[in-house]
């Protein structure tokens, strides 16, 4: 399998603007909620992230918890990170959020999962059950929950 085709990602226009929309990315105790894999359970409240080098922990569908190690951050406009379980290194996939101001008013929101560097082949199946449907079912949810947050901006006519 190339590498290539081990980067799933979508993308969709968000009625709100990019704080809102990231707001619900960035605080984990959120994810759940907008969660298309139906892979997250829960994360203790006050975990926000702020920088590169945070990390925040998940409990997962099976009970187990994972760590989550942010490696990109821009306030507003991007957050990404490697779980892994918890002492271990990770294993080498990595969730990417990117947000953008859209011309036509609200927020471009692209989604990405990357396991080009997993090489641990008990985790393929698993991995390829991140398909591009899963993400978009995530991207659609968390932009439900930013629209009716109040953050909408609307579109141009």
């Amino acid at each position: 399998m190339s590498p290539e085709s081990r980067i799933v990602t979508v993308e969709r226009l968000v009625r709100a603007d990019p704080a809102t929309v990231f707001e619900l990315i960035a605080d984990p105790a959120r994810q759940p909620e907008w969660d298309g894999n139906d892979n997250l359970r829960e994360a203790a409240p006050g975990q926000r992230v702020r920088a590169v080098g945070d990390v925040f922990e998940m409990r997962i569908h099976t009970g187990d918890r994972r760590e989550n190690r942010v490696v990109e951050f821009e306030e507003s406009r991007r957050i990404a990170w490697l779980p892994a379980p918890p002492g271990h290194e990770a294993p080498g996939h990595l969730w990417r959020w990117e947000i953008e101001p859209a011309a036509e008013g609200g927020s471009l929101v692209r989604h990405s999962y990357d396991w080009s560097e997993l090489t641990d082949p008990t985790r393929f199946e698993r991995a390829r059950a991140n398909t591009p449907e899963s993400l978009q079912a995530s991207v659609d949810r968390l932009a439900a929950l930013a629209e009716a947050s109040g953050g909408a901006t609307p579109t141009a006519p």
